[in-house]
């Protein structure tokens, strides 16, 4: 596969993981969202967290394509989501062989914070006199090095994972509370 196939495959999953994300945190907003998600999510607590491991893996391998192969240098904020994503990895895969409900209790406020740069990463590509002086002047935060579709961009790409795995982890969350209430 060339780069601009590359490009455009992890851009589109990235669009879709973020909504899917966007659809399970707006459901968690909602009493009855929240209900429904937790009893829908029970049962299937291996399943979701398998697709959390994966989103956390593709986003690592992703971000290690552009770095090491393309070349991209990653800026500060680039290393900071990478931070809170790599672990993601071992932690949701530890998760997965070790089934007790932990991961998502350590995963969230990994996947939250991780989710929470990317968006101010976004967010200072777009009006660049938001930026607080973070980066190096040798490699910007507001520099885009891609622009798929018109405005994703590395850590747009990083959003997305970044909310479908918080929206998993809050929905097993979720459905770990229901299950123990519903047990006393």
């Amino acid at each position: 596969m060339n780069f601009g196939t590359i490009t455009n495959t992890l851009a589109s999953l990235s669009l879709l993981a973020g909504g899917l994300g966007l659809v399970l945190l707006l459901l968690m907003a909602l009493p009855a969202g929240r209900a429904a998600l937790g009893r829908e999510m029970a049962g299937r607590e291996r399943l979701m967290l398998g697709i959390a491991w994966l989103v956390a893996g593709v986003s690592t391998v992703g971000s290690l394509y552009y770095s090491q192969v393309a070349g991209f240098v990653p800026c500060v904020l680039c290393w900071y989501q990478r931070i809170a994503m790599y672990p993601l990895v071992l932690l949701l895969g530890v998760g997965l062989l070790r089934p007790d409900g932990s991961a998502s209790r350590y995963g969230l406020p990994l996947s939250v914070v991780g989710l929470g740069i990317a968006l101010y990463h976004v967010t200072i590509q777009f009006q660049p006199a938001l930026e607080t002086n973070v980066c190096d002047v040798g490699v910007p935060c507001t520099a885009r090095y891609l622009s798929v579709y018109g405005f994703v961009s590395i850590p747009v790409m990083a959003a997305g994972g970044f909310l479908l795995i918080s929206g998993i982890l809050a929905g097993l969350w979720v459905a770990g509370r229901t299950q123990s209430s519903n047990s006393r």
